[in-house]
Protein backbone atom coordinates (compact mmCIF):
# COMPACT_ATOMS: atom_id res chain seq x y z
CA UNK A 1 0.00 0.00 0.00
CA UNK A 2 1.54 3.34 -0.99
CA UNK A 3 2.47 5.88 1.64
CA UNK A 4 0.09 8.75 2.42
CA UNK A 5 2.34 11.30 0.71
CA UNK A 6 2.60 9.22 -2.44
CA UNK A 7 -1.15 8.82 -2.63
CA UNK A 8 -1.93 12.50 -2.28
CA UNK A 9 0.81 14.00 -4.45
CA UNK A 10 1.03 11.67 -7.47
CA UNK A 11 -2.64 11.23 -8.30
CA UNK A 12 -4.66 13.08 -10.88
CA UNK A 13 -8.25 13.17 -12.16
CA UNK A 14 -8.94 12.59 -15.85
CA UNK A 15 -11.75 11.39 -18.14
CA UNK A 16 -12.48 7.67 -17.98
CA UNK A 17 -11.22 5.72 -21.00
CA UNK A 18 -11.98 2.22 -22.34
CA UNK A 19 -8.57 1.00 -21.13
CA UNK A 20 -9.71 1.72 -17.56
CA UNK A 21 -12.67 -0.66 -17.74
CA UNK A 22 -11.04 -3.66 -16.06
CA UNK A 23 -9.88 -1.59 -13.10
CA UNK A 24 -13.27 0.15 -12.85
CA UNK A 25 -15.10 -3.20 -12.83
CA UNK A 26 -12.87 -4.39 -10.00
CA UNK A 27 -13.44 -1.24 -7.89
CA UNK A 28 -17.18 -1.39 -8.50
CA UNK A 29 -17.34 -5.09 -7.57
CA UNK A 30 -15.43 -4.48 -4.33
CA UNK A 31 -17.26 -1.32 -3.29
CA UNK A 32 -20.76 -2.24 -4.48
CA UNK A 33 -21.07 -6.05 -4.45
CA UNK A 34 -24.83 -5.61 -3.95
CA UNK A 35 -25.31 -3.44 -7.07
CA UNK A 36 -22.23 -3.60 -9.29
CA UNK A 37 -22.37 -2.17 -12.81
CA UNK A 38 -21.67 -4.12 -15.96
CA UNK A 39 -18.92 -3.39 -18.46
CA UNK A 40 -21.60 -2.28 -20.90
CA UNK A 41 -23.06 0.21 -18.41
CA UNK A 42 -19.66 1.71 -17.62
CA UNK A 43 -18.89 2.07 -21.31
CA UNK A 44 -22.26 3.74 -21.87
CA UNK A 45 -21.53 6.34 -19.19
CA UNK A 46 -18.22 7.12 -20.89
CA UNK A 47 -20.25 8.13 -23.96
CA UNK A 48 -22.97 10.06 -22.09
CA UNK A 49 -23.57 13.47 -23.70
CA UNK A 50 -24.69 15.16 -20.48
CA UNK A 51 -22.36 13.57 -17.99
CA UNK A 52 -18.83 13.56 -16.66
CA UNK A 53 -17.15 10.21 -15.99
CA UNK A 54 -13.73 10.63 -14.41
CA UNK A 55 -11.13 8.38 -12.83
CA UNK A 56 -8.72 9.08 -10.00
CA UNK A 57 -5.33 7.63 -10.93
CA UNK A 58 -1.78 7.42 -9.73
CA UNK A 59 1.11 6.54 -12.03
CA UNK A 60 0.21 2.86 -12.25
CA UNK A 61 -3.44 2.23 -11.47
CA UNK A 62 -6.99 3.51 -11.21
CA UNK A 63 -7.77 4.35 -7.57
CA UNK A 64 -11.36 5.55 -7.82
CA UNK A 65 -13.98 7.07 -10.07
CA UNK A 66 -17.06 9.33 -10.17
CA UNK A 67 -19.98 9.60 -12.58
CA UNK A 68 -21.86 12.91 -12.73
CA UNK A 69 -25.09 13.33 -14.70
CA UNK A 70 -26.32 16.86 -15.39
CA UNK A 71 -29.99 17.75 -15.63
CA UNK A 72 -29.97 21.33 -16.78
CA UNK A 73 -33.75 21.65 -16.90
CA UNK A 74 -33.92 21.21 -13.12
CA UNK A 75 -30.45 22.55 -12.25
CA UNK A 76 -29.82 19.18 -10.58
CA UNK A 77 -26.58 17.23 -10.85
CA UNK A 78 -26.84 13.58 -9.95
CA UNK A 79 -23.78 11.87 -8.55
CA UNK A 80 -24.67 8.53 -10.09
CA UNK A 81 -21.74 6.64 -8.64
CA UNK A 82 -18.70 7.48 -6.50
CA UNK A 83 -16.06 5.03 -5.31
CA UNK A 84 -12.50 4.87 -4.02
CA UNK A 85 -10.66 1.55 -3.77
CA UNK A 86 -10.59 0.36 -0.13
CA UNK A 87 -6.76 0.35 -0.14
CA UNK A 88 -6.84 4.11 -0.68
CA UNK A 89 -9.71 5.13 1.58
CA UNK A 90 -9.07 7.38 4.62
CA UNK A 91 -6.14 9.02 2.82
CA UNK A 92 -7.78 12.26 1.68
CA UNK A 93 -8.24 11.02 -1.88
CA UNK A 94 -11.98 10.60 -1.49
CA UNK A 95 -12.16 14.22 -0.39
CA UNK A 96 -10.14 15.30 -3.39
CA UNK A 97 -12.47 13.44 -5.75
CA UNK A 98 -15.56 14.85 -4.03
CA UNK A 99 -14.16 18.37 -4.21
CA UNK A 100 -13.78 17.85 -7.96
CA UNK A 101 -17.40 16.68 -8.29
CA UNK A 102 -18.72 19.68 -6.36
CA UNK A 103 -16.70 22.14 -8.42
CA UNK A 104 -17.78 20.53 -11.71
CA UNK A 105 -21.45 20.76 -10.72
CA UNK A 106 -20.98 24.40 -9.72
CA UNK A 107 -19.17 25.16 -12.97
CA UNK A 108 -22.27 24.31 -15.00
CA UNK A 109 -24.47 26.29 -12.56
CA UNK A 110 -26.22 23.33 -10.96
CA UNK A 111 -28.02 24.21 -7.76
CA UNK A 112 -28.05 20.76 -6.14
CA UNK A 113 -25.83 17.67 -6.10
CA UNK A 114 -27.80 14.53 -5.25
CA UNK A 115 -26.95 10.86 -4.77
CA UNK A 116 -28.07 7.66 -3.05
CA UNK A 117 -26.23 5.82 -0.29
CA UNK A 118 -26.91 2.33 1.08
CA UNK A 119 -28.99 2.89 4.20
CA UNK A 120 -26.84 0.69 6.44
CA UNK A 121 -23.50 2.12 5.23
CA UNK A 122 -22.93 4.51 8.13
CA UNK A 123 -19.33 5.20 7.09
CA UNK A 124 -20.42 6.41 3.65
CA UNK A 125 -23.29 8.44 5.12
CA UNK A 126 -20.88 10.17 7.49
CA UNK A 127 -18.55 10.94 4.55
CA UNK A 128 -21.35 12.74 2.71
CA UNK A 129 -22.49 14.54 5.86
CA UNK A 130 -19.01 16.03 6.22
CA UNK A 131 -19.48 17.65 2.80
CA UNK A 132 -22.79 19.20 3.76
CA UNK A 133 -25.15 16.65 2.23
CA UNK A 134 -28.53 16.43 3.99
CA UNK A 135 -31.01 13.58 4.25
CA UNK A 136 -33.89 13.87 1.74
CA UNK A 137 -35.66 10.57 2.16
CA UNK A 138 -35.53 6.79 1.99
CA UNK A 139 -36.00 4.67 -1.13
CA UNK A 140 -36.97 1.15 -0.18
CA UNK A 141 -35.92 -1.92 -2.15
CA UNK A 142 -33.59 0.29 -4.20
CA UNK A 143 -30.55 -1.90 -4.89
CA UNK A 144 -30.28 -5.26 -6.64
CA UNK A 145 -30.13 -7.05 -3.27
CA UNK A 146 -33.42 -5.32 -2.26
CA UNK A 147 -31.72 -3.12 0.35
CA UNK A 148 -32.77 0.48 0.96
CA UNK A 149 -31.05 3.70 -0.10
CA UNK A 150 -30.88 7.06 1.65
CA UNK A 151 -31.20 10.00 -0.75
CA UNK A 152 -28.81 12.82 0.18
CA UNK A 153 -28.38 16.23 -1.38
CA UNK A 154 -26.02 19.19 -1.16
CA UNK A 155 -26.97 22.76 -2.08
CA UNK A 156 -24.19 24.19 -4.24
CA UNK A 157 -25.05 27.85 -4.66
CA UNK A 158 -25.68 30.52 -2.04
CA UNK A 159 -26.19 34.25 -2.25
CA UNK A 160 -22.96 36.20 -1.91
CA UNK A 161 -23.68 38.21 1.23
CA UNK A 162 -20.65 40.39 0.51
CA UNK A 163 -22.82 42.12 -2.12
CA UNK A 164 -25.06 43.72 0.50
CA UNK A 165 -24.45 45.34 3.91
CA UNK A 166 -26.97 43.01 5.54
CA UNK A 167 -29.56 40.39 4.59
CA UNK A 168 -33.32 40.76 4.67
CA UNK A 169 -34.36 38.85 7.82
CA UNK A 170 -36.11 35.51 7.50
CA UNK A 171 -39.37 34.88 9.32
CA UNK A 172 -41.16 31.54 9.35
CA UNK A 173 -44.95 31.65 9.08
CA UNK A 174 -46.67 30.44 12.24
CA UNK A 175 -49.69 28.91 10.45
CA UNK A 176 -50.17 27.07 7.18
CA UNK A 177 -52.18 29.95 5.69
CA UNK A 178 -50.13 33.06 6.60
CA UNK A 179 -47.31 32.97 4.04
CA UNK A 180 -48.40 36.37 2.69
CA UNK A 181 -48.41 38.11 6.08
CA UNK A 182 -45.08 36.53 7.02
CA UNK A 183 -43.58 37.80 3.76
CA UNK A 184 -44.90 41.30 4.51
CA UNK A 185 -43.49 41.16 8.04
CA UNK A 186 -40.05 40.32 6.64
CA UNK A 187 -40.23 43.36 4.38
CA UNK A 188 -41.41 45.53 7.28
CA UNK A 189 -38.44 44.36 9.33
CA UNK A 190 -36.08 45.28 6.50
CA UNK A 191 -37.59 48.75 6.19
CA UNK A 192 -37.39 49.36 9.93
CA UNK A 193 -41.05 49.12 10.95
CA UNK A 194 -41.11 45.71 12.60
CA UNK A 195 -43.97 45.28 15.12
CA UNK A 196 -43.37 44.48 18.78
CA UNK A 197 -45.36 41.24 18.49
CA UNK A 198 -44.79 39.67 15.03
CA UNK A 199 -47.06 36.63 15.56
CA UNK A 200 -49.94 38.87 16.63
CA UNK A 201 -49.36 41.17 13.66
CA UNK A 202 -49.13 38.17 11.31
CA UNK A 203 -52.73 37.22 12.11
CA UNK A 204 -53.87 40.85 12.00
CA UNK A 205 -52.47 41.19 8.48
CA UNK A 206 -54.15 37.93 7.48
CA UNK A 207 -57.52 39.15 8.78
CA UNK A 208 -57.10 42.31 6.69
CA UNK A 209 -55.79 40.66 3.53
CA UNK A 210 -57.56 37.30 3.32
CA UNK A 211 -59.85 36.51 0.40
CA UNK A 212 -61.97 34.49 2.89
CA UNK A 213 -62.01 31.47 0.58
CA UNK A 214 -59.33 29.85 -1.56
CA UNK A 215 -58.75 26.19 -2.49
CA UNK A 216 -59.59 24.45 0.82
CA UNK A 217 -59.28 25.28 4.48
CA UNK A 218 -58.59 28.82 5.59
CA UNK A 219 -58.58 31.45 2.86
CA UNK A 220 -55.24 32.76 1.71
CA UNK A 221 -54.34 36.39 1.10
CA UNK A 222 -55.01 38.17 -2.15
CA UNK A 223 -52.66 40.65 -3.82
CA UNK A 224 -55.02 43.59 -3.29
CA UNK A 225 -55.45 42.77 0.39
CA UNK A 226 -51.69 42.45 0.93
CA UNK A 227 -51.06 45.71 -0.90
CA UNK A 228 -53.68 47.43 1.25
CA UNK A 229 -52.19 45.99 4.47
CA UNK A 230 -48.70 47.14 3.44
CA UNK A 231 -49.95 50.65 2.64
CA UNK A 232 -51.70 50.85 6.01
CA UNK A 233 -48.37 50.13 7.69
CA UNK A 234 -46.60 52.99 6.01
CA UNK A 235 -44.82 51.29 3.11
CA UNK A 236 -44.86 52.67 -0.40
CA UNK A 237 -46.68 50.15 -2.57
CA UNK A 238 -47.10 49.30 -6.24
CA UNK A 239 -49.30 46.39 -7.26
CA UNK A 240 -48.81 44.35 -10.43
CA UNK A 241 -51.52 41.87 -11.42
CA UNK A 242 -51.78 40.29 -14.84
CA UNK A 243 -55.60 40.38 -14.52
CA UNK A 244 -57.81 43.35 -13.70
CA UNK A 245 -60.37 43.20 -10.92
CA UNK A 246 -60.87 40.40 -8.38
CA UNK A 247 -58.53 37.44 -8.87
CA UNK A 248 -58.08 33.84 -7.71
CA UNK A 249 -61.77 33.15 -8.30
CA UNK A 250 -60.91 30.01 -10.24
CA UNK A 251 -59.50 28.49 -7.05
CA UNK A 252 -63.03 27.78 -5.75
CA UNK A 253 -65.99 26.13 -7.45
CA UNK A 254 -68.81 27.30 -5.22
CA UNK A 255 -70.59 30.30 -6.72
CA UNK A 256 -71.49 31.75 -3.33
CA UNK A 257 -67.86 31.61 -2.21
CA UNK A 258 -66.74 33.30 -5.43
CA UNK A 259 -69.30 36.05 -4.77
CA UNK A 260 -67.86 36.66 -1.28
CA UNK A 261 -64.29 36.71 -2.67
CA UNK A 262 -65.37 39.23 -5.29
CA UNK A 263 -66.95 41.57 -2.73
CA UNK A 264 -63.89 41.41 -0.45
CA UNK A 265 -61.49 42.23 -3.28
CA UNK A 266 -63.66 44.96 -4.72
CA UNK A 267 -63.50 46.68 -1.33
CA UNK A 268 -59.69 46.35 -1.32
CA UNK A 269 -59.43 47.70 -4.87
CA UNK A 270 -61.60 50.69 -4.01
CA UNK A 271 -59.48 51.45 -0.93
CA UNK A 272 -56.26 51.24 -2.96
CA UNK A 273 -57.64 53.61 -5.59
CA UNK A 274 -58.72 56.08 -2.89
CA UNK A 275 -55.23 55.95 -1.35
CA UNK A 276 -53.55 56.56 -4.71
CA UNK A 277 -51.76 53.21 -4.78
CA UNK A 278 -50.60 52.38 -8.30
CA UNK A 279 -52.19 49.21 -9.69
CA UNK A 280 -50.75 47.98 -12.96
CA UNK A 281 -52.70 45.31 -14.82
CA UNK A 282 -49.90 43.74 -16.78
CA UNK A 283 -47.20 41.11 -16.48
CA UNK A 284 -44.42 41.69 -13.97
CA UNK A 285 -41.36 40.67 -15.99
CA UNK A 286 -37.97 39.66 -14.61
CA UNK A 287 -36.49 42.78 -16.21
CA UNK A 288 -38.86 44.88 -14.09
CA UNK A 289 -38.07 42.79 -11.01
CA UNK A 290 -34.36 43.39 -11.57
CA UNK A 291 -34.85 47.16 -11.76
CA UNK A 292 -36.98 47.21 -8.61
CA UNK A 293 -34.63 45.07 -6.54
CA UNK A 294 -31.62 47.08 -7.68
CA UNK A 295 -33.49 50.23 -6.61
CA UNK A 296 -33.71 48.91 -3.03
CA UNK A 297 -37.27 47.64 -3.23
CA UNK A 298 -38.59 44.23 -2.11
CA UNK A 299 -41.27 42.20 -3.84
CA UNK A 300 -43.91 39.86 -2.43
CA UNK A 301 -44.71 37.43 -5.25
CA UNK A 302 -47.41 34.79 -5.68
CA UNK A 303 -46.02 31.47 -6.90
CA UNK A 304 -47.33 27.98 -7.51
CA UNK A 305 -45.48 25.34 -5.48
CA UNK A 306 -45.76 22.79 -8.32
CA UNK A 307 -42.13 23.34 -9.34
CA UNK A 308 -40.97 22.44 -5.83
CA UNK A 309 -43.32 19.86 -4.32
CA UNK A 310 -45.68 18.88 -7.19
CA UNK A 311 -48.58 20.42 -5.29
CA UNK A 312 -50.54 23.11 -7.10
CA UNK A 313 -50.81 25.37 -4.07
CA UNK A 314 -50.64 29.18 -4.02
CA UNK A 315 -47.77 30.50 -1.97
CA UNK A 316 -46.44 33.98 -1.22
CA UNK A 317 -42.68 34.53 -0.95
CA UNK A 318 -40.46 37.58 -0.56
CA UNK A 319 -38.07 38.28 -3.44
CA UNK A 320 -34.85 39.79 -2.12
CA UNK A 321 -32.19 39.74 -4.86
CA UNK A 322 -31.45 38.70 -8.44
CA UNK A 323 -28.40 37.99 -10.58
CA UNK A 324 -27.76 36.51 -14.02
CA UNK A 325 -28.49 32.94 -12.88
CA UNK A 326 -30.88 33.09 -9.94
CA UNK A 327 -33.78 34.84 -8.30
CA UNK A 328 -33.27 34.86 -4.52
CA UNK A 329 -36.19 34.63 -2.16
CA UNK A 330 -37.00 34.34 1.52
CA UNK A 331 -39.40 31.43 1.90
CA UNK A 332 -41.58 31.68 5.02
CA UNK A 333 -42.74 28.05 4.81
CA UNK A 334 -40.43 25.55 6.51
CA UNK A 335 -42.51 22.62 5.16
CA UNK A 336 -42.27 23.45 1.46
CA UNK A 337 -38.61 22.43 1.12
CA UNK A 338 -38.12 20.33 4.27
CA UNK A 339 -34.43 19.62 3.66
CA UNK A 340 -33.66 23.33 3.80
CA UNK A 341 -32.25 24.75 7.01
CA UNK A 342 -33.36 28.18 8.18
CA UNK A 343 -30.16 29.65 6.74
CA UNK A 344 -30.76 28.00 3.37
CA UNK A 345 -34.34 29.36 3.12
CA UNK A 346 -32.96 32.88 3.49
CA UNK A 347 -31.97 34.17 0.03
CA UNK A 348 -32.85 30.76 -1.41
CA UNK A 349 -31.53 30.69 -5.01
CA UNK A 350 -34.08 29.67 -7.64
CA UNK A 351 -32.87 29.35 -11.25
CA UNK A 352 -34.44 32.06 -13.39
CA UNK A 353 -36.11 29.54 -15.69
CA UNK A 354 -37.59 27.65 -12.73
CA UNK A 355 -38.85 30.86 -11.16
CA UNK A 356 -40.47 31.92 -14.43
CA UNK A 357 -42.47 28.67 -14.41
CA UNK A 358 -43.38 28.98 -10.72
CA UNK A 359 -44.31 32.69 -10.92
CA UNK A 360 -47.95 32.14 -11.92
CA UNK A 361 -50.93 30.54 -10.30
CA UNK A 362 -54.14 28.86 -11.39
CA UNK A 363 -55.62 27.95 -14.73
CA UNK A 364 -55.60 31.64 -15.68
CA UNK A 365 -51.83 31.84 -14.96
CA UNK A 366 -52.23 34.84 -12.66
CA UNK A 367 -49.03 36.77 -12.01
CA UNK A 368 -49.20 39.01 -8.95
CA UNK A 369 -46.47 41.05 -7.28
CA UNK A 370 -46.65 43.57 -4.44
CA UNK A 371 -43.66 45.91 -4.81
CA UNK A 372 -42.60 47.56 -1.56
CA UNK A 373 -40.25 50.43 -0.86
CA UNK A 374 -39.09 52.64 2.00
CA UNK A 375 -41.80 54.66 3.78
CA UNK A 376 -41.81 58.34 2.88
Amino acid sequence: MPSHSTQTTSVHISPAQPEHLDALLEIDRICFPYDAMSRRSLRRFMQHEHGDFVVLRDESRVIGYAILLFRQATKLCRLYSFAVHPDFQSTGLGQRLMDYCIEQARAVHCLFLRTEVKADNERALEFFRRFGFVHLGLRTDYYDDHSDAVVVQKQLHFFDSAKVPRLVPLLTQSTEFTCGPASLLMAMGWFGIAPANPQHEELEIWREATTIYMTSGHGGCGPHGLARAAHRRGLQVELYASQAGPVLLDSVRNEQKRHVMTRIQEADIAALKAAGVKMRHRDYALSRLEKDLNAGKLVIALISTWQFDRQKAPHWVLLTAIDQEYVYLNDPDDDLLPWQTITERQYLPIPRATFEKAFAYGSSRLRAAVVLSQPE
